[in-house]
């Protein structure tokens, strides 16, 4: 038998998810932000629960490649542009559009050779201070893309810094719209934290635009929690990850577990041993010091990890699930077998993360499985 751990992936999780970003947008098309390998879920994992959206958003050129092998012909947007001269010659081949954010993307355009003009989406850096033109320097960079014979239609993007929280996103809203008015093209302003917080009904119609693009709101986590959970968004999560117990300890008062002795029993207790560690993409911040460490889930019952998280292994308090034992079911996050859930972004926050981090964390030898 092949070590317990696996991860699955839940395709109608996921299409869930995607209804329920158009749901606040009904107007906009979809960007599906698939960076990072669909934010460690696998692209060809979650190709068929996200092709109803309008397009796929990346960073990487083999993503896209990919994408493209997996037989999607629609737009496919690359969020951070190119990196060199040549990559432009694929997105040529590809018919890929790209993000235009600095002066030196626009000098290779200006030289690159090409029969069918590029799609491109020109970014304002409007308060976030990555990438992108300042609002003040916007409008002359966009009269340099359009005079250029290799572009064709120039959209107009920014990026949110705190749609998340309380500053919200008035003030960069106002800078786009200001330094943007009376220029032609779509528009895209809104990221998941935008889209669940910002948007609906209610919205500002200064916030709507052309194309929305959720990223984690897709795969099931909250993009502001601990404010608002997965739940009140109505959102599923799309990975589980479980494992199972593969040994169990009877502890007496005083005895310690794992590396440097971090957590002590104050009184008799089982634990059991659990197939995962930090090798698998767990957190090793993830630590269970106190007897109220990261929760986890045994045969879908709560409970939570005690000493330091290994390499390969975690061990987790057994009070509450007395009957317990070898062989059964860990759920590190997601839905266990009983259908009990435990989310992400808790354990993360557990851990002093995010649940982004969790997912894209997965390590290759975790086997994936589509459930």
């Amino acid at each position: 038998m092949s070590r317990p751990i696996q991860a699955q992936i839940h395709v109608e999780a996921l299409r869930h998810n995607l209804a329920r970003a158009r749901q606040s947008s009904p107007d906009a098309r979809v960007w599906a932000v698939v960076k990072a390998n669909a934010y460690g879920h696998g692209i060809e994992r979650v190709y068929e629960g996200l092709r109803g959206a309008d397009g796929f958003a990346l960073l990487d050129l083999t993503e896209a490649s990919a994408l493209r092998a997996l037989g999607w012909r629609g737009p496919i947007l690359l969020l951070e542009g190119v990196f060199e001269q040549r990559d432009l010659e694929l997105c040529s081949r590809l018919d890929l559009w790209h993000v235009v954010h600095c002066s030196e993307q626009i000098d290779m355009l200006a030289v690159h050779k090409t029969h069918a003009p590029h799609r491109v989406f020109l970014k304002m850096n409007s308060g976030m201070n990555r990438l992108g033109f300042k609002p003040d320097q916007f409008r002359a960079a966009w009269h340099r893309l359009n005079a250029l014979p290799q572009v064709d239609e120039i959209s107009l993007m920014t990026h949110f810094s705190d749609a998340d929280g309380a500053k919200g996103v008035a003030q960069q809203l106002a800078a786009f719209n200001t330094a943007t008015q009376d220029l032609p093209g779509e528009r895209s302003v809104s990221n998941s934290a935008a889209v669940l917080r910002h948007m609906g009904p209610q919205a500002a119609a200064s916030l709507r635009s052309d194309w929305i693009r959720p990223g984690v709101l897709l795969y099931g986590a909250s993009p502001d929690f601990p404010e608002h959970s997965a739940a009140h968004w109505g959102l599923q999560p799309a990975m589980t990850l479980r494992s199972r117990i593969v040994g169990v300890q009877q502890l007496a008062a005083g005895d310690s577990v794992g590396y440097g002795s971090a957590f002590t029993a104050a009184q008799p207790m089982r634990i059991g041993v659990v197939a995962c560690g930090y090798a698998d993409g767990y957190l090793r911040a993830s630590a269970g010091t106190s007897g109220r460490g990261t929760p986890v889930l045994v045969d879908g019952v709560r409970t939570c990890l005690v000493g330091r998280v290994s390499m390969d292994l975690i061990t987790v308090d057994l009070t509450p699930v007395p009957a317990a034992g070898m062989g059964s079911e860990v759920t590190l996050w997601g839905r266990a077998s009983n259908g009990t859930l435990l989310p992400i972004d808790e354990v993360a926050q557990a851990g002093g993360s995010v649940g982004y981090e969790l997912m894209c964390a997965l390590a290759a030898r975790v086997p994936v499985e589509l459930a």
